[in-house]
């Protein structure tokens, strides 16, 4: 899981040159997935991906663009100064997964774009400090759902953290949301996906045609960012850091 998970930040370093006005997000798939494939010698966990109810996913990553929630498919967008991008990466590498999404600016971001970034990291690393065996999964949901809201924004409900390892997603279900001190008590050796999705406006979202890409129903900002987290005795260890990976806020 190390190993694979060191994969996933490693693709996000090496995409993140590529992005600038006027790439289009499937360029950006193909850098991945040519980077993946022939370089780390990984699997793309999301291509032809499909869970119960969906058709088989199109692309090797994901690329969210302003009000795209999650899951957006790459393809023929171009990027524009001022867009926000979340890209979702995972591997499969000797049969384990590694999991993790950054969000990129295009140029410059307005102030509101910047905010809404920002509080989503924070809100990722606050769900993160949580993490230890003996804490329960209420905490971490609790921690980011009163920084999302202090700042004003809203957490995305449907969609969630969850375990990982042989299979891309496994319990447990890691909500964004929730009361401390409730929830599934954490053990040391659990690893666990922290993905908080963050509206600048409401929570509410949508399903677009293509059967996948989620966007915010009232068309306002989304930000995500995303870790796979092994809990310890004594606290966490965040598997997914890499050499290009933004250091933990300093709260």
């Amino acid at each position: 899981m190390r190993v694979a998970c060191r994969l996933a930040g490693e693709v996000l370093d090496f995409i993140t040159p590529y992005l600038r006005p006027g790439v289009t997000t499937g360029k950006l798939n193909d850098l991945c997935h040519d980077y993946m494939v022939n370089v780390q010698g990984c699997v793309p966990a999301p291509l032809d991906y499909a869970p119960p109810g969906y058709k088989p996913y199109p692309k090797s990553i994901c690329a969210s663009v302003n009000h795209q929630v999650c899951h957006g498919v790459p393809g023929e967008r171009a990027l524009k100064s001022g867009d926000i991008v979340n890209l979702d990466i995972t591997v499969i590498k000797d049969g384990f997964h590694g999991d993790s999404s950054r969000m990129f600016y295009v140029g410059e971001p307005g102030i509101q774009a910047r905010r809404l970034v920002e509080a989503t990291y924070e809100c990722m690393w606050r769900g993160i400090r949580q993490v230890r065996a003996g804490a329960r999964l209420g905490d971490v949901g609790a921690a980011i759902q009163q920084h999302a809201e202090q700042q004003g924004f809203s957490v995305v409900r449907e969609f969630c953290g969850h375990g990982i390892g042989r299979k891309f997603h496994e319990e447990p279900q890691v909500l964004h949301y929730g009361r401390a001190g409730t929830g599934l008590t954490l053990e040391a050796g659990m690893i666990f996906t922290i993905e908080p999705m963050i509206n600048a406006g409401k929570a509410a979202i949508r399903e677009l045609a293509d059967g996948w890409t989620i966007v915010t129903k009232d068309h306002s900002l989304s930000a995500q960012w995303e870790h796979t987290v092994l809990v310890t005795q004594g606290g966490y260890e965040v598997l997914t850091q890499s050499a290009g990976s933004p250091p933990p806020p300093s709260f």
